[in-house]
Order: structure tokens, then sequence, then C-alpha cells
């Protein structure tokens, strides 16, 4: 009696794995990461290769292949990198060379605090 029990046990619990294997449990799993990887905001370098690619137009076999590596190599200008504290120290002083004291710890804060 305590094998045929086991066996029955054993039989649902396969039955049971193989239902959970099958496509109609996993489609919806796969389609939600889908649909969550297609919401998901593009990276930088996703959005050059859009503009890349829509700038290559007409443009066919090496021709094509040489422009997509020169456009998707530019690093973008440096000028709208953002500016360091260690840069703004070198900046202001500079600029407060000559002042002492208070005048200069007064500007010291005003020149550190700015945006630049």
């Amino acid at each position: 009696m305590k094998k045929l029990l086991a066996v029955s046990v054993i039989a649902a619990l396969a039955a049971v794995a193989s239902l959970c294997s099958s496509s109609v449990f996993a489609a919806p799993a796969a389609s939600a990461s889908a649909s969550a990887a297609a919401s998901a905001p593009k990276t930088a370098q996703q959005n050059k290769m859009v503009t890349c690619n829509k700038d290559a137009e007409g443009k066919k076999g090496d021709e094509r292949k040489a422009f997509m590596k020169e456009c998707l190599s530019n690093k973008p200008a440096a000028a709208s990198a953002p500016v360091t504290q260690q840069d703004k120290m070198k900046s202001c002083n500079k600029d407060a060379e000559g002042m002492k004291g208070d005048d200069r710890k007064a500007f010291m804060k005003t020149c550190l605090s700015a945006k630049k």
C-alpha cells in the first residue's frame, strides 16, 4: 500500500512539473520581460546608434561601415563636461590673487559656490 501511495505521489509531482514547464506558463513571463525591455529608456549609445543609422541612409558596403565606425566613435564635445571642484579651486585661486583676509575668504566662498 505504501509503494502504491509513493508511486502515485511521484506521478502527481511529475504531472505538475510538466505543466509548470509548458509554454502556457512560460509565455507571460517572456512577454513581460520583453515589454519591460522595450519600455526602458534608451542609453546614450543606443541613441547614438539610432542617429548614426539615420545619417547613414543611402550608404552601402564599405562606405557605410566606415561611416558608422566614425560616427559611433565620435566623443561628445568636451565643453559639455561638468566643471569639477578642483577646476573651480584653480580658477578661483587665480582670480583671488592679491586678495587677503576676509576679502579673499568672501570672494572664494562666492566663487566656489557659483555654478559654472
